[in-house]
């Protein structure tokens, strides 16, 4: 069953709501209802709300700025520019424009960073399994076997001062899609602020950014649900307040496959070829930064429960909500008096 198509918009009118005061009066520039445009793009349904007076035009610029992001990092669209790395696998260096060179040298540091845990060669393993689309299978045993020699982020040659990324072997591909809708999520936020837009709400199929406070009442955080990892998009199980802020989950829901009464989520282990095999559900990782929660959401999925939740307690600048799959809830450290459990069917194991 493939989830890919459920609706974002679910997720913006469930989980997110003003924690001010209705009664407080509204300030000049902001308005309770808010300017909103929502499209289906990259596979998902993106939303944009504005919530600052006279700002609706901003809405157009950043759908245009969606738009042409996806179309240079996608793979499989004509002038998309990770394409032409992956058409020029084993043969030479493709020049990549000033959008997409700062995406690809940030998933190869994450790739570093987790010695190839998180790894952005990953496209031979995930164009097998090709999770999320019509043609998604599970692949032989020979198949994966094949493909897992061809990732390797060390193989991905990245030359800073030429602005070049080559595959140094034939058949090697990059997927960027652990990572990509954070960064666009960050590039809209950051073409908002330049339009003078100082209340927002952006949500790239789940990749979620509140801008500002409540509309309700300046400097109020908004009230922000986490997705229920084992249910469609837009049920949660809890809540935090937050604002100036990236939520970004990673879960079992959104893509699957079931053969042979077996479920297989899109979340691929680079070792194994396999999807990651643990305890956990589902993770989110809130985060300044939509691309950090987006590589990290990942990550932190494949280190597992234990490992995971000691990885964000040992970092300052995150902090997470993991799910287990016998519906357990762990919070990180820093999350702890900023969490409530909303969801009966389910137990907070940090008390």
């Amino acid at each position: 069953m493939n989830k890919a198509g459920l609706s974002g918009v679910m997720l913006l009118a469930l989980l997110l709501g003003g924690c001010g005061n209705s009664d407080t009066p509204e300030e000049t520039t902001v308005r309770k209802e808010p300017y909103e445009k929502t499209e289906f793009l990259m596979g998902t349904y993106v939303t944009v709300r504005v919530y600052d007076e006279g700002k609706e035009a901003v809405l157009e610029k950043a759908f245009d700025r969606v738009e042409e992001l996806a179309d240079k990092i996608t793979v499989n669209e004509p002038g998309s520019e990770i394409d032409a790395v992956n058409t020029a696998a084993g043969t030479a260096a493709v020049e990549l424009s000033d959008d997409v060179y700062p995406l690809v040298k940030s998933a190869w540091a994450y790739s570093e960073a987790s010695d190839g845990d998180f790894d952005l060669s990953i496209g031979p393993i995930t164009e097998l399994w090709h999770i999320g689309f019509d043609d998604a299978r599970k692949p032989e045993q020979s198949e994966i076997d094949a493909a897992l020699t061809l990732v390797d982020y060390e193989r991905v040659v990245l030359d800073e001062k030429e602005q070049t990324v080559q595959l140094a072997d034939a058949g090697m591909r990059l997927d960027l899609g652990a990572i990509a809708k954070g960064y666009i999520t960050d590039e809209v936020k950051e073409l908002l602020v330049e339009e003078g837009v100082t209340t927002a709400i952006i949500d790239l199929g789940g990749n979620v950014y509140v801008l500002g406070g409540s509309p309700l009442r300046e400097g109020e955080s908004w009230n922000v649900g986490i997705q229920d990892p084992l249910a469609a998009r837009g049920e949660t199980i809890g809540k935090t307040k937050q604002k100036d802020r990236s939520i970004v989950t990673s879960g079992i829901y959104e893509r699957y496959i079931e053969v042979d009464g077996i479920s297989y989520h899109h979340l691929m282990d680079p070792e194994t070829g396999y999807p990651f095999d643990n305890d956990i559900a589902g993770v989110s990782i809130l985060s300044d930064k939509s691309i950090d929660g987006d590589a990290l959401s990942t990550l932190v999925f494949g280190l597992g429960m234990e490992a995971g939740l000691a990885y964000v307690n040992e970092r300052d600048d995150i902090e997470a909500v993991f799910v287990t799959k016998d519906k357990k809830v762990y919070v990180s450290d820093g999350l702890a008096d900023n969490f409530e459990l909303t969801n009966d069917d389910y137990i907070w194991e940090n008390e």
